[in-house]
């Protein structure tokens, strides 16, 4: 059911590249429709994203053919009507991703004169943005722990409006509870590239964001690629991926688990387990088979570890940490004798999560620690979303006319070797100079 390979130096990254989403991009027919419907949305507004809803999600996707928005109001009975043991839970879980992100709220810098020249007073002012359009994925499950992860940073850098789009399902109460509890001031009900559109450009019924967040499918990934510029983007991401790193003492049932929970979100989601050891590695097999057939989505998760599934056996504790780094994967598990020493090491991941009693589901749900996170290798260069990505920096500067001549010359001379004369002639102005 899962591949098994010994490294070689070639056969490992070949097979690692070879995974769904990893570093590819969408065909020419996806782009090419995705244009379309952007095009249309940009023309049309809510008309175009009517008709795009009701030709992808059926008919009866808008009830009344409208698009429903609604208010704290509803929110709030939405999660009222919750039941009491869903609500703690969402109250815990909402509790420690707030502790946790509100230590990433950055703070203005104030005007430093004594650091500086006499004269001179710099300084930097963080603002949250004006309004942020949260993503929330519909299909086939409800995902309420995403809207926590998205809103409640959101919140916390002091955004004015968070506006929530997801498509419309028939029970949506846990999806409109969490954004009650996470402070999302309205919540419309469509989803797909046309809603991503709508929100980039404005439409009668969509406010015109600042910025787009959250994940969705490769349509949904698509349309934020093509109108970041238009609007800002946290990432464009692809396929859930989870990189296990296990030696001898690991827990080969519990290891086996771990691979098959990214695989239950998509038949593209990528499950790989580097580990030392051949034995472990026949044993993860084994078990992942055996804990296939009791889950309530064994056909998806079937596919995924059939098409993307791969155990890599390793020469040694330095080839998996390089293959580790090279992958860069979004989740990343460390279930070795030690675990903090192999931290330590890792360069690349989106998120990682160290020893036996720490799944992957922790943080999915409950530690604090961000789900919405970086796939398909951007973890080299991108992080985890947080405070930080709701927030835009405007920096100032004072000189008083004593600091600005004695900066003139060296302003003057680099001013000239640049060709900028207007530059050069604006700070000799001052000075009555031509």
């Amino acid at each position: 059911m899962i591949r098994i390979l010994k490294t070689d130096g070639k056969t490992e990254r070949e097979a690692l590249t070879g995974l769904a989403g990893r570093g590819g991009v969408p065909g020419a027919e996806v782009e090419s429709a995705v244009r379309e419907i952007i095009e249309a949305v940009r023309v049309e507004g809510d008309a175009a994203v009517i008709r795009y809803t009701e030709l992808f999600d059926g008919a009866g996707a808008l009830p009344g053919g409208s698009i429903r928005v609604l208010g704290r109001a509803e929110l709030k009975e939405a999660f009222e009507s919750l039941p009491e043991g869903l609500s703690m839970a969402l109250v815990h879980a909402a509790e420690n991703i707030r502790t946790y992100h509100e230590r990433q709220a950055e703070v203005s810098i104030g005007g430093y004169e004594e650091a500086a020249p006499d004269g001179i007073v710099l300084g930097q002012v963080v603002r949250g943005l004006a309004r942020v359009g949260i993503y929330v994925p519909g299909g086939t499950a409800a995902y309420p722990s995403t809207v926590l992860m998205n809103a409640i940073p959101a919140k916390i850098a002091g955004v004015g409006e968070i506006v929530m789009i997801t498509p419309a399902r028939e029970d949506m109460k846990e999806v409109l509870g969490a954004a009650f509890l996470a402070g999302v001031d309205r919540a419309i009900l469509a989803g797909g590239a046309q809603a991503v559109a709508a929100l980039a450009y404005g439409t009668e019924t969509f406010p015109r964001v600042d910025k787009i967040v959250g994940p969705g499918n490769i349509y949904v990934a698509t349309a934020k690629r093509l109108l970041y510029g238009t609007v800002d983007i946290d990432m464009v991401a692809g396929p859930s991926e989870i990189l296990v790193i296990a030696d001898e003492t690991a827990d080969a049932a519990f290891a086996a688990a771990d691979l098959l929970s990214q695989a239950e979100h998509d038949p593209l989601a990528a499950s790989v387990l580097l580990t030392t050891s051949e034995p472990l590695a026949a044993a993860v097999a084994g078990a992942a088979e055996s804990q296939l057939a009791k889950l309530s989505r064994a056909d998806t998760v079937g596919k995924s570890i059939g098409q993307n599934g791969l155990i890599l056996v390793c020469r040694s504790e330095d080839e998996m940490i390089d293959l580790a780094n090279e992958m860069a994967p979004e989740h990343l598990e460390i279930l070795t004798r030690d675990p903090l020493g192999i931290l330590t090491r890792i360069k690349n991941a989106g998120s990682v999560f160290l020893g036996a009693y720490t799944p992957e589901p922790v943080g999915d749900y409950y530690s604090g620690t961000n789900h919405v996170l970086p796939t398909g290798g951007t973890a080299r260069f991108a992080s985890p979303l947080g405070v930080y990505d709701f927030v835009k920096r405007m920096s100032y500067s004072s000189y008083t006319k004593e600091a600005l001549e004695k900066a003139k010359g060296d302003i003057v001379k680099i001013g000239e070797a640049e060709g900028l004369t207007a530059h050069v002639a604006a700070v000799k102005i001052r000075f009555g100079e031509e």
